[in-house]
């Protein structure tokens, strides 16, 4: 199954329980419009690579499209219109004014120089400009992207039509962007967690956590839970994982990959591989890292039973149905991890007002949005008989049924 039908497998099994008409289901389920562009690219050496990139417009009934642009060279049209998708329904559950769509260019940014990444960073904005517009469609940083490469593509915006901070959010605060921007998906699975957890009676203090992912999600995720006396009990990255049943040290471990690069040889605990990460003994599994990781190879060795999706669409369909047979919670990727996108709605309201919001603000106004999202799908799950992803997408798909309706669009 591809990426793109994962989440309209999910999408579909809304529509068909909402009672939605096959003409309104059809239109939701495709995206709006899907743009490819060449990026050439003049190397340091002075020879000429040429690339490919994407931007995908899945839908925007419920305000302007919005999503990230990721640098990676396995990025392609199916990955692309599958985010976009999950955009779509992600603001929607989360219910910020967005529609969703995605953006990506082939290629392997960390071979690449900071000339070489300016450049093609400015060549694909420029490629897809006439899409873009700060009440249009707003990107953000992903996978192989930062504040400087949307620092890049809002000058390279700016240029055309003229100087447009709000026109990508994540951006350097220097620029405009937002105080504990960088922190938001990760403290709001945090805060979607312990609102969880609230509302089940279930006890977090104490309970063993293990993060897959030492990125930027999963570096403040481990943070935030830490705080919440949560036990990290395992982290890792590309190379592999680390490993300390009585905890690990999250600011040794963080100065640590600060230092070497990796996590795997932290002498605070004993390496693992990702694959043995995900089936250690916990009590809450967070995948923070990449797509399709659980599936039905590996899902009868998941120990956890609390599966947090902090990356997108961890968990294939199949396995998500095993898990929730078996009685495990899965706390859905378009819910937990929606934190990043309320802080970039936070930040392209700052810059329309051209006023900044103070940090306490910021993390107050997030931690509403999480509470009252998370207490929503988890009355609804239990008035339908629901997994949460299951009453996650339904709440999404009924809002932007309403949005199309309320247009006119149809």
């Amino acid at each position: 199954m591809s990426s793109f039908e994962s989440v309209t497998f999910f999408f579909r099994q809304a529509a068909e329980r909402l009672k939605l008409p096959d003409g309104i289901t059809e239109m939701l389920q495709w995206p709006w419009r899907e743009l490819k562009v060449v990026v050439p690219l003049r190397r340091d050496n002075g020879s000429v690579e040429v690339l490919h990139g994407f931007r995908v417009q899945h839908n925007g009934a419920r305000g302007p499209y919005k999503g990230g642009v990721r640098f990676h060279p396995n990025a392609d049209l199916d990955e692309v219109r599958a985010l976009a998708a999950l955009m779509t329904w992600k603001t929607a559950v989360i219910d910020v004014p967005f529609g969703g769509a995605k953006g990506a260019v082939q290629c392997s940014p960390g071979l690449l120089s900071q000339r070489e990444l300016n450049q093609l960073t400015r060549t694909y904005t420029q490629s897809i400009a006439h899409l873009l517009g700060v009440t249009r469609d707003i990107a953000a940083p992903d996978v192989g992207t930062n504040a400087q490469t949307m620092a890049w593509m809002m000058d390279a915006y700016g240029r055309i039509e003229g100087y447009s901070p709000a026109i990508v959010t994540g951006k350097p605060v220097e620029l405009g962007g937002s105080l504990g921007r960088e922190a938001a998906t990760g403290r709001g699975v945090a805060y979607g967690l312990a609102e969880w957890a609230r509302l089940t009676g279930y006890h977090l203090p104490g309970k063993r956590v293990a993060i897959q992912g030492s990125g930027n999600v999963g570096s403040w995720a481990a943070w935030s839970l830490r705080e919440l006396d949560c036990t990290i009990v395992a982290t890792s990255d590309v190379r592999g994982g680390t490993f300390n049943a009585r905890g690990l040290s999250v600011g040794g471990l963080l100065d640590h990959k600060g230092t070497a690069g990796a996590v795997a040889d932290f002498p605070g605990g004993e390496a693992i591989t990702n694959d043995e990460l995900l089936a250690l003994d916990c009590d809450i599994l967070i995948p923070a890292a990449i797509e399709n990781v659980i599936t039905v190879d590996n899902v009868d060795r998941i120990k956890a039973s609390v599966v947090v999706e902090a990356a997108n669409h961890p968990v294939s369909p199949a396995a998500d149905a095993i898990l929730f047979e078996r009685g495990a919670t899965v706390i859905p990727d378009l819910l937990i991890n929606a934190g990043g996108v309320v802080v970039s709605y936070f930040e392209w309201a700052q810059n329309i007002q051209q006023y900044r919001w103070e940090l306490d603000r910021v993390n107050d106004e997030l931690r509403k949005f999480m509470n009252r999202a998370v207490s929503d799908i988890h009355l609804r799950s239990q008035h339908g008989g629901l997994s949460l992803r299951g009453a996650a997408y339904e709440c999404a798909v009924e809002r932007v049924a309403r949005a199309v309706e309320l247009r006119g669009f149809v």
